[in-house]
């Protein structure tokens, strides 16, 4: 942790709302000394051999498997996620440092044909990287971002959310063990508006990857102009689950309440708005019905749990707001009474796609329900918002599974199932959504820059 720190930052558990730990709180000069560290240690952790850095990656994957069952367990009550939640996301961590580790040793230039000598080309790394990452998935989302950066040659400052410190701090604590370097990963943990933003505009900062609102991003990108940095955003999402008529109804009633309602809709890839073929609305409503009073939500370390609390009193504040002026609630799931940042899983219909519901992220359980009738409204409905970063269709029909797909402005889709993210794949959104990619083999473009050199042969 940054050393000139002297405040406490006080650190909640939402499913209970006592304290969780008291953490050091980082100054703009603690971002200041981070982003040192990481500048000095940059030019040592570049000129490591490809295959030394990847197995120091390696050995971080190998230090966090061992330690995953306690790392879950602090991220399920950190966040208020349920712990099978948290398991997965920790192994997704793992499995993103696994990945990566690759990277070193395969950042592939090219040559080309000129006259009169060799052109070719290299990846080069950008130097010191901020990353800055939310609350509702502290460590995975600080790993896609750890990983390809260090693979990638980068030293890195990563601020976590003021809500979610204790993985990230962790994570600083397991790469020192791992074998790290000095300097190569630094944690601070401190306000957005004076450490992130000083991260964001420090001269040494090469590059800043942000994952948050769309609103939020928008200032980190014009902070960031000022000197000309390399940004990644992935922002804000309004998803649509897309249900035809001649989908297995069943199979997609069943599958749409996790994909809102998980880690309690707090999250960009929630399909938030279901919009469903007019001819079937009734059976899947019925069938969504019976599907959503079943969700167990509760005490995020019981293992039967599927849905946790809301972070914060203030998310529920702002959750809640949505219900106001007479919303069509057409039914809700139950949610426990007493402490804690509760609200019920609730389902909206119908919804017009110009209602607030429809156009504002949430960014909590409660999913609006739209009607349209015919692929051409589908599609229509689906594409008017300013965001386009996830989604999924149900079709049993191929040809408009594809044809729907290819006309949806939404970076990551899935066709009858609601699986999105894997550490394999690229993902990032169109429009308001965000700028760049994550995760795959297209992260690392986003961590180097490209040079060309010609070699005179005549």
């Amino acid at each position: 942790m940054a050393p000139g720190a002297t405040q406490l930052l006080r650190v909640l558990e939402p499913a209970t709302e006592e304290t969780l730990a008291e953490v050091p709180e980082a100054q703009v000069e603690d971002a200041d000394d981070s982003i040192a560290r990481a500048k000095a240690a940059f030019p040592a952790w570049r000129a490591l051999p490809p295959g030394e850095r990847a197995d120091l990656l390696r050995q971080v994957a190998a230090a966090i498997e061992d330690d995953a069952e306690d790392l879950a367990r602090l991220e399920a009550r950190n966040v208020g996620k349920p712990m099978a939640d948290a398991r997965g996301e920790i192994g997704m961590v793992v499995q993103a440092f696994k990945y990566f580790a690759g990277a070193p040793e395969r950042l592939f230039g090219e040559t080309i044909p000129v006259a009169g000598g060799v052109d070719m080309t290299f990846r080069e790394p950008l130097g010191v990287v901020g990353l800055i990452v939310p609350w509702n998935f502290p460590l995975m989302l600080a790993a896609w971002k750890v990983a390809p950066a260090l693979a990638a040659g980068n030293t890195a400052v990563l601020k976590p959310a003021e809500l979610t410190p204790m993985t990230a701090i962790e994570l600083e604590r397991i790469g020192r063990v791992a074998g790290l370097p000095e300097g190569v990963l630094n944690v601070v943990v401190g306000p957005g508006r004076s450490v992130g933003e000083r991260i964001v505009g420090h001269p040494d900062v090469a590059k800043i990857a942000f994952t948050g609102s769309t609103e939020v991003g928008r200032r980190v990108g014009a902070i960031a102009s000022a000197s000309i940095k390399r940004v990644t955003l992935e922002l804000g999402g309004k998803s649509a689950n897309v249900v035809f008529a001649d989908a297995d109804l069943e199979r997609a009633a069943l599958a749409a309440p996790m994909a809102v309602f998980g880690n309690a809709g707090q999250d960009c890839c929630a399909r938030s708005r279901i919009l469903v073929e007019r001819s079937a609305l009734d059976r899947f409503m019925e069938l969504f019905e019976k599907s959503v009073a079943a969700l167990r939500v509760g005490d995020p370390l019981a293992e039967e749990t599927q849905m946790g609390p809301l972070i914060s009193a203030e998310q529920r504040a702002k959750v809640a707001s949505y219900l106001e002026d007479g919303a069509p609630v057409a039914f809700r799931g139950s949610s426990p009474e007493g402490p804690g940042f509760w609200f019920p899983p609730t389902v909206l219909c119908p919804v017009s796609n110009d209602d607030r519901v429809a156009r504002e992220e949430v960014f909590g359980p409660v999913v609006a329900v739209i009607p349209f009738d015919g692929e051409g409204e589908a599609i229509r409905l689906a594409n008017d918002t300013i965001y386009g970063l996830s989604g999924s269709i149900w079709t049993r029909d191929g040809a408009r599974a594809m044809r729907v797909a290819r006309a949806i402005e939404t970076g990551t889709l899935s066709i009858n199932s609601n699986t999105s993210v894997r550490v394999t794949t690229p993902f990032g959104g169109f429009k308001q959504s965000g700028l760049g990619r994550e995760l795959g083999p297209h992260a690392l473009e986003h961590y180097t820059e490209l040079k060309n050199v010609f070699l005179a042969t005549g």
